[in-house]
């Protein structure tokens, strides 16, 4: 018996991207004025959609939560469980507070490049690696002994 070749199914973009798993579209750190302190997109998106006010919100829903005068934003599936991302951006927080010593907006202006190896070490390709705040600390100690 030889197998058929069914035809080639013409999927999305996010169809093809996402196979199913939840996954994070971007996550944005912004302080009260609105300003942006961190941006990651794990989705391709055009540069005149990422500065957007207004998002497409009906497949798609924005969880965010204030840390002094930070607010950080996940954008994530509609169906996805919001109290799951709410204590991921718990977590993200705790590692950024232990690791800077008590954390402020500047720590994440004048270090960028270690908050975003740091939310690599968390979240890979929008999908959340590694939910273990010891094992990221342990990670960042080892990455700050290279340099």
């Amino acid at each position: 018996m030889t197998p058929t070749s069914a035809p080639a199914k013409v999927c999305s973009s996010d169809e093809a991207f996402f196979s199913g798993h939840p996954i994070i579209r971007f996550i944005l750190l912004q302080n009260r004025q609105g300003k942006t302190r961190l941006a990651k997109y794990y989705i391709p998106l055009e540069e005149s959609e990422k500065h957007k006010v207004e998002y497409e919100f009906r497949t798609h829903k924005v969880i965010y939560r204030r840390y002094a005068g930070l607010f950080f934003s996940l954008c994530v599936d509609i169906t996805d469980n919001e109290l799951a991302y709410l204590e991921c951006i718990h977590l993200f927080v705790e590692i950024l507070d232990h690791f800077f010593s008590n954390v402020c907006e500047l720590d994440l202006v004048f270090n960028f490049h270690k908050v975003y190896l740091i939310l690599d070490e968390f979240i890979l390709a929008g999908e959340l690696q590694e939910t273990s705040k010891r094992a990221i600390i342990e990670r960042m100690g080892e990455l700050e002994k290279q340099e």
